[in-house]
């Protein structure tokens, strides 16, 4: 494969694929080495790659099954695992926004990924796809190789479980210091 081809998706599209792993792992390390491991399977693939997707949802694709391979394989040690993202490390794209805007959202944000815990992984897929890395209902169906029709289902459902894991988290807040 043409190296400059290599550099192309890794230039363009790097960010997005580590920002998804991590969303979905909650983990910047482990991000990383499954997003190397996107590029591993990307390479050897990108000559068959028949541009009926963007390469970008092309891309997301294999990460999505570079993810649920690494959740099969460690199903039960993830269940035990409490690990949490590094929020304070986290990059974050320049803004205008004020420290404490930033340190809100981040809040909010890490409150929505822990909650995306009581999800399935098809719903946290779907959320973190939609939500974080912005891709649209067509998009997410693409790179899950899904339909809309599907994609739309499993948003609505994990939408109403944080809804309703939030609204049940917020008042317990102090019983859980307590």
């Amino acid at each position: 494969m043409d190296e400059s081809v290599f550099h192309h998706l890794y230039e363009t599209y790097h960010r997005d694929v580590f920002n998804f792993l991590t969303y979905l792992t909650k983990d910047r390390q482990l991000a990383e080495d499954l997003s190397h491991e996107v590029y591993v399977k990307a390479i050897p693939a990108y000559s068959s790659f028949e541009r009926r997707s963007s390469e970008k949802t092309w891309l997301f694709s294999i990460a999505k099954n570079v993810s649920i391979d690494h959740f099969r394989k460690t199903a039960v040690r993830a269940r035990h695992a409490d690990q949490f993202f590094d929020w304070d490390t986290r990059e974050v794209a320049a803004s205008s926004k004020t420290p404490e805007q930033e340190a809100i959202e981040q809040e909010e944000m890490r409150t929505v990924i822990d909650l995306l815990d009581g999800c399935t992984l098809d719903q946290r897929l779907v959320i973190v796809m939609r939500y974080v890395n912005d891709l649209s209902i067509a998009e997410t169906a693409e790179a899950l190789g899904w339909t809309a029709g599907k994609v739309k289902t499993a948003q609505h459902r994990a939408l109403k479980k944080l809804r309703t894991a939030i609204s049940t988290a917020e008042p317990g807040k102090e019983a859980h210091h307590g």
